[in-house]
């Protein structure tokens, strides 16, 4: 009874205590703001780093729907990805255990928790790091939306959507944290700390580009500066590739064209790495007997720079089977037991003119410095190749191999300069470009394997290795002027100022056409994509799966237009050619612009006001955008003959058509027989193909010009 009499009175006291305490008691200190205490960001302890997540085919889309992801694309067979890889991993784990210290406050007017209630990183950023294997689903990696063009790529998505790319050349741990910290400042703004200590990558591992150390005592200086002071020490700090070993010192010391039989061919060309320049010949061959001085004097030429040879086929018949010679003369440049045809011009100055090239085709290497003053030099078309530390042996031999058939088209350099790779914005090495009058076209390459692919390079190269507006010669006159519409400039060097003027409107012009057609399939791609998606997104309203799959695998092609291409040739050495043709007298008319279709034989030489072509880069794209319509808006003009106009024209018109392609080739054979045998009637003999010598530069010559 005591014990719950005291109970009573104790509870009785409490309730007294609490009815008389003071209303209004002392105030707290007032509370520490957040930005007067320093924050630092370091790993939590005790926590385990989360698995780098490794996106599928299947649930990409699906993943970066929802939040920041900032995704690597890569190669498991890639030099470079496998390079940043530990880097990359270092970033991830770094950020996935972060957490703010202790001593940092929340942000003024955010709800306090503690630390132990405390979000992690993922959570409070929603901010998420993964991989794509772009070999294992290449089908995501080619779409163009992701602008993936070489390995390994750091794209940041939100929601699901592509918002910017890390294109920093040093892909280092802090160059990437630099990068994520402006997003989750952006994310939550005052929530990032000042400084950030960031964890060592792995000794088994090194940084894929060294940072640059900055110098004492070059505060100040102006970005002209700065760049010629990074140029300068670009050439000290350059990474090394494997070279060549050079030419002999020996070569060619008499200044001759050396005769070589089959042995001196085994023991000095085969079982060597020197060069060579061989012409392969018979005594009673017309063509070789006409060459044969300027050969003799090229040996002079390139003395004590190339070894000249001839081989007599007459005599050493099995050494001209075994190289599988196609007729005389046949001149064949060998180095390093790799062998290149020359196709071009006999003449001396055409001869001295490759030879010279052809002992300076190796890789050179070249810094923005030097690059610049080739291109003031006159250098139209360039092929460039970039590397860093983790470009292999492999990759530089692959390089080797495509030297020899670019001997006299256009050079081959490579580069491991930052400022270089800067000018051409270059974020993944090794990477190959060419540059034509000074604008990069880029060699899509998704793999280290399709930058070995010999053949692949080299029909790429082809492809592109003129310059945009290059002069028609006998050597190069089918290549440019077959398969495509050619506006062709018919100009006169006799008259300088006319000249240069008329030479940088066609090429104005012809840059100008480039990014007008590349905008249109740029559009046609866009407008065929929206009308995927539209398809994709009434199925799915419907909730019709086999139509959703279908709307999915919809391809984007875009119809292949006919090519167009620029060029120019000599109004006056070519002028007979160019008269009998085109109808075309430079020194009478001035500079006159032909557009010309050499597939159906016919050819534009006015406007739509009936007014001839000048040199302008108005009246060329107004009219060219006239002809290559469809049908073309302006009449043309044969260059052949009726018959030979009528069968082009029908071969153009059926060629898509192979049931109309054969009916008609049937019917042209019968009118042609018909009036072929009424026409050898009438001439008495002779043959029914007349050319009236006006085969000139697209006649398949022998390799000399015209008078």
């Amino acid at each position: 009874m005591r014990l719950v009499s005291l109970s009573l009175g104790l509870l009785a006291f409490g309730l007294s205590s609490l009815v008389s305490a003071d209303p209004n008691p002392l105030p707290l200190p007032p509370p520490v703001q957040a930005d007067t205490l320093s924050k630092t960001t370091s790993p939590a302890r005790d926590v385990k780093a989360p698995e780098l997540p490794e996106l599928t085919g299947t649930n990409f889309y699906d993943k970066i729907a929802k939040g920041y992801w900032f995704v690597k694309h890569y190669s498991p067979t890639c030099g470079h990805c496998i390079a940043i890889a530990p880097t990359w991993k270092t970033l991830h784990e770094f950020y996935s255990t972060s957490t703010l210290d202790s001593t940092a406050l929340p942000p003024p007017g955010a709800e306090f928790k503690s630390q132990s209630a405390s979000p992690s990183f993922t959570e409070n950023y929603d901010f998420h790091f993964a991989n794509l294997n772009c070999n294992a689903y290449g089908d995501i990696c080619v779409d163009e939306k992701l602008n993936i063009h070489g390995y390994p790529t750091f794209n940041l998505y939100k929601d699901g959507k592509l918002i910017d790319q890390f294109k920093k050349t040093t892909r280092d741990l802090s160059s990437l944290s630099e990068f994520v910290e402006t997003y989750l400042e952006e994310i939550k703004p005052g929530s990032r700390p000042k400084t950030i200590t960031l964890p060592k990558v792995p000794d088994d591992s090194e940084e894929e580009t060294p940072k640059k150390e900055e110098k004492e005592g070059e505060v100040g200086k102006t970005e002209a500066q700065e760049t010629e002071a990074d140029a300068t020490a670009e050439k000290a700090t350059k990474v090394q590739s494997p070279r060549p070993s050079p030419p002999k010192q020996t070569a060619n010391l008499l200044g001759e064209s050396m005769n070589l039989d089959a042995e001196a061919f085994l023991r000095l060309v085969t079982t060597t790495r020197d060069p060579w320049f061989i012409k392969f010949y018979a005594p009673w061959c017309g063509h070789c007997q006409a060459m044969a001085p300027a050969w003799s004097e090229l040996g002079r030429e390139m003395k004590g720079s190339l070894n000249i040879g001839e081989v007599n086929c007459e005599v050493e018949k099995r050494l001209c089977r075994d190289v599988n010679l196609r007729g005389y003369p046949t001149i064949l440049f060998f180095q390093g037991g790799e062998r290149v045809e020359y196709d071009g011009l006999r003449g001396l100055g055409d001869l001295v003119a490759y030879a010279r090239k052809a002992v300076n085709s190796g890789v050179n290497e070249v810094d923005l410095v030097e690059f610049e003053e080739m291109e003031k030099a006159g250098m139209e078309v360039a092929f460039i190749y970039f590397y860093d530390q983790a470009t292999t042996s492999e990759d530089f031999a692959a390089l080797e191999r495509i030297t020899l058939p670019l001997i006299g088209h256009a050079p081959l350099l490579k580069t491991s300069s930052d400022l270089m790779a800067k000018r051409f914005r270059v974020t993944t090495w090794p990477r190959l470009i060419v540059v034509r009058d000074g604008k990069p076209s880029y060699y899509l390459a998704l793999s280290p394997k399709d930058m070995r692919d010999t053949n692949k390079v080299l029909d790429w190269m082809k492809s592109v290795w003129l310059p945009i507006v290059p002069e028609l010669s006998a050597a190069n006159s089918h290549e440019i002027m077959h398969g495509k519409t050619v506006v062709l400039g018919i100009l006169s060097r006799n008259r300088p100022n006319d000249f240069g003027t008329a030479k940088a409107e066609l090429k104005k012009a012809a840059m100008e056409f480039m990014d007008q057609r590349q905008m249109e399939e740029k559009n046609e791609k866009q407008e065929l994509r929206d009308r995927k998606q539209l398809r994709i997104e009434e199925a799915e309203d419907r909730d019709d799966e086999r139509a959703l799959r279908a709307a999915k695998n919809m391809r984007i092609n875009v119809e292949k237009k006919k090519e167009v291409g620029f060029a120019w040739v000599d109004g006056v050495f070519w002028e007979r050619w160019v008269r009998s043709t085109y109808g075309v007298n430079v020194n009478e008319v001035g500079e006159r612009i032909i557009i010309n279709d050499e597939d159906t034989k016919r050819y534009w030489d006015i406007t739509l006001d009936g007014a001839p072509i000048r040199p302008s880069r108005s009246a060329i794209l107004d009219t060219l955008k006239a002809v290559i319509a469809d049908p073309p808006k302006i009449q043309s003009k044969s260059s052949t003959n009726r018959l030979y106009s009528v069968f082009y024209r029908l071969r153009a018109g059926f060629g898509r058509h192979p049931v109309l392609s054969t009916f008609g080739g049937i019917v042209f054979i019968v009118v042609a027989a018909v009036y072929g045998k009424g026409l050898m009637r009438r001439r008495g003999a002779g043959g029914f193909f007349k050319l009236d010598g006006k085969e000139g530069l697209l006649g398949g010559n022998t390799g000399t010009k015209a008078d």
